[in-house]
């Protein structure tokens, strides 16, 4: 006798909402809810390194900005260490390595302040160059992108990243490097991330 066996529907995928930049960081987006929210402050004022900005566009298939888009953002600090409960000696006090913002309405454009992250051991053993951890949801974004940051100052150790080498084309790589440029005095790095098209970003299955 052949058994009958029951399988679950799949359940159907959702987006993020048109929302969800006001729900996760109300702050920015100009509701005074809270009086302190989390993720606001990547680097603190005691953290050592070069103080950085990093901004850019989330761009869509037509090449039109995205303007209703939130970033988190997760990094070591200038040593190459992260924030973690277990270590809590091996950040400087205050150093958070995480922040959230949304883009800006009007223009699309997305920004914030911090410290260049120094080189990281991976799980491997392999040294993975300088680099910031994004994740982006937007409204008609069915599932969070994962993607990274990379600097164009850092050719050498760009050049012997074990996860940069996993991508086979010269040009996909391009698309994880932020271009540095100086601007009244500071360091600025811009990062446009493209959602689709012939310069979409390389984004990771985690």
């Amino acid at each position: 006798m052949k058994q009958k066996l029951n399988y679950l529907k799949e359940t159907p995928s959702q987006t993020a909402g048109p929302f969800v930049h006001i729900g996760l960081a109300p702050g920015a987006a100009g509701f005074d809810i809270y009086d302190q929210e989390l993720g606001t402050d990547i680097a603190g004022p005691n953290a050592c390194g070069e103080r950085i900005r990093v901004e850019g566009l989330v761009i869509d298939g037509i090449g039109s900005p995205v303007k209703d888009v939130m970033l988190e953002a997760w990094q070591a600090n200038a040593t190459g260490s992260y924030a973690h409960p277990e270590h809590p000696g091996d950040v400087e006090d205050g150093f958070r390595g995480w922040g959230r913002v949304i883009t800006n309405f009007e223009t699309g454009e997305w920004g914030f302040d911090t410290i260049k992250p120094g080189p990281v051991m991976g799980r491997y053993g392999q040294m993975m160059a300088p680099h910031i951890n994004l994740w982006i949801v937007a409204r008609g974004i069915n599932v969070g992108l994962n993607t990274r940051l990379y600097f164009s100052d850092e050719e050498e150790a760009n050049s012997a990243d074990p996860v940069i080498n996993l991508i086979e084309w010269e040009r996909r790589r391009k698309t994880l490097i932020a271009q540095r440029v100086e601007r009244d005095g500071a360091t600025v790095y811009r990062f446009d991330i493209c959602l689709q098209g012939d310069n979409e970003t390389v984004f990771f299955d985690i």
